[in-house]
């Protein structure tokens, strides 16, 4: 994550992950989610911190989801159903679940699936917000298996040359196994900028790049200016056309294609009703080739990379998924830092729920 994103050492409270997931789990609990989907929510939440992902951590989503679960837009025990199945793929109605307790049940269909016939898809709709989407592709790799996921919600990006906003920052995430080498994972919105950074820039006071915002009429902002307070639209990858936005603007289709039309839905655009939808792909390695073969040609494609001269001014060339695992390391050391308008808001919460309180370092 872009260093400006960070919290300010005078602004940083420090808290153990494993104190951490306790507490985001007492709360999932205290809003009518059973144990074991707590859990595994905590666990996405909490790892999304761990790996230096804020945007999709405790910070920016905790307090989203148990606003929903309490105004009623998604169900804490919904009943989901596979309304469309084959060998090789599924669709599953979410009945307005919270993505984040549904994707990891997803996911693992899919890699089910893709034990059974090589590759397995799996699509959903009528649910909600995914979180951090490259935990699921994550969760493919683990198992011997390159993973994909996709995931379509809100209306925030214009496409390239448009006024209005007419789908959502659709990331895609990608996550492949390797023997010795810190996985290769890679999870990125096809906006110029994550919607969710601009909450953490408002945060920490930082400003928005040239290229990230549109104006109202859809004219991308192309100089520097502080975070927008209220609604805002963003600009495709790339930016601007000649910075190449038509390219983030035909990946952000692809994703609309893979998780909504593939699912039976109606894009959002079409339909502003329409609950995010999502995709799980999984690549069963063993079907294609040798699986220790392929991570060992893993280890030596991801240890070229970091091999590689940098360019001058720059210290070291990385690969996604090394700097999210090196800042897990330092982090189940040292602990999470939060911001302490987040500690603060834990306080209140906790309190008002009746949970135990969170304890910091």
């Amino acid at each position: 994550m872009l260093e400006r994103f960070s919290v300010r050492a005078e602004d940083q409270v420090l808290v153990d992950h494993e104190a951490l997931r306790r507490t985001v789990a007492d709360l999932f609990v205290a809003c009518g989610v059973s144990d074991d989907d707590a859990t595994a929510g905590a666990d996405v939440l909490v790892t999304a911190d761990l790996r230096g992902v804020e945007t999709h951590g405790v910070s920016n989503m905790l307090r989203q989801y148990i606003g929903w679960f309490r105004d009623g837009v998604h169900k804490p025990s919904p009943e989901w159903t596979i309304v469309h199945e084959t060998r090789g793929t599924a669709t599953i109605d979410g009945d307005r679940g919270l993505g984040i307790l549904q994707g990891g049940p997803a996911m693992q269909l899919t890699i089910e699936k893709a034990r059974d016939v090589g590759v397995g898809t799996v699509t959903m709709r009528n649910s909600g917000h995914l979180g951090p989407i490259g935990h699921f592709a994550y969760q493919a790799a683990e198992q011997g298996m390159v993973g994909m996921c996709m995931t379509a919600s809100s209306l925030l990006i214009v496409p390239t040359f448009g006024a209005l906003p007419r789908y959502g920052t659709n990331p895609i995430a990608f996550a492949a196994p390797a023997r010795s080498q810190p996985f290769m994972l890679f999870d990125a919105a096809m906006s110029t900028v994550a919607s969710n950074k601009i909450g953490l820039a408002r945060r920490v006071g930082a400003d928005m790049e040239p290229g990230w915002i549109a104006e109202p009429d859809g004219t991308p902002v192309m100089e520097e200016r502080p975070a927008p307070s209220g609604s805002f639209s963003l600009l495709p990858l790339g930016g601007t056309r000649e910075q190449g936005s038509h390219k983030g603007y035909g990946l952000g289709l692809l994703v609309e294609v893979m998780t909504t039309l593939l699912a039976g839905a109606v894009p959002r655009m079409v339909e502003r009703d329409t609950k995010p939808r999502h995709s799980f792909i999984a690549y069963n390695v063993a079907a294609f080739t040798d699986l220790d073969q392929f991570k060992d040609t893993m280890d030596q494609m991801l240890q070229t990379l970091t091999e590689t001269p940098p360019a001058p001014g720059h210290e070291r060339v990385l690969y996604p998924g090394l700097p999210e695992h090196e800042t897990e390391m330092q982090r189940r050391a040292n602990g999470i830092p939060l911001h302490r308008e987040v500690i603060d808001w834990f306080s209140g919460i906790t309190s008002e729920l009746s949970v135990a309180p969170l304890v910091t370092l």
